[in-house]
């Protein structure tokens, strides 16, 4: 039986030693603050564009299936829960609007919605919100996935 790291194992490992290497030597690794900011904004951007042209068929298919209330209720789902997690987090946690909309892009499990929120408020402080609803976002993701496989089998 082979046994490897996979992909983000292997990911995950290279991170831990070359950010133990800059922790020692901070000179290690030094990328400009330009070409960062760059990488960043090309690599957002390039993956918006290929979700959006892989997502596109099936969009349209489905809309011709089911017709503009699938349109209208996937609007529902998707905005509905948020709306009311920053109501909720503004009006009843009394969260700062940065770490709050943080928050809201970990629910969702959306790397590029963090990157958007942190440009716009040209602070990193938006991230702090992030890290642990991400995680729980993942989990819950991956869970509900497998029940929702299972019921569909066992219909």
């Amino acid at each position: 039986m082979p046994i490897g790291l996979s992909t983000s194992g292997g990911a995950l490992l290279a991170g831990l030693l070359l950010g133990y290497f800059r922790a020692v030597h901070p000179t290690f690794g030094s990328i400009p603050g330009p070409a960062l900011w760059l990488l960043n904004t090309l690599g957002l951007n390039v993956f918006i564009a290929v979700v959006g042209i892989n997502a596109a068929p099936g969009f349209v298919a489905g809309l011709q299936q089911v017709g503009i209330s699938l349109f209208l209720w996937g609007a529902v789902a998707t905005s509905l829960p948020m709306i009311l997690a920053i109501l909720l987090g503004h009006f009843v946690f009394k969260f700062h609007p940065a770490i709050l909309f943080g928050v809201c892009a970990g629910v969702r499990t959306t790397t590029a919605a963090l990157g958007m929120i942190q440009e716009k408020a040209g602070s990193k402080v938006p991230a702090l919100g992030y890290g642990m609803p991400y995680a729980i976002g993942q989990m819950v993701l991956t869970i509900f996935g497998m029940i929702i496989v299972l019921m569909m089998n066992a219909i």
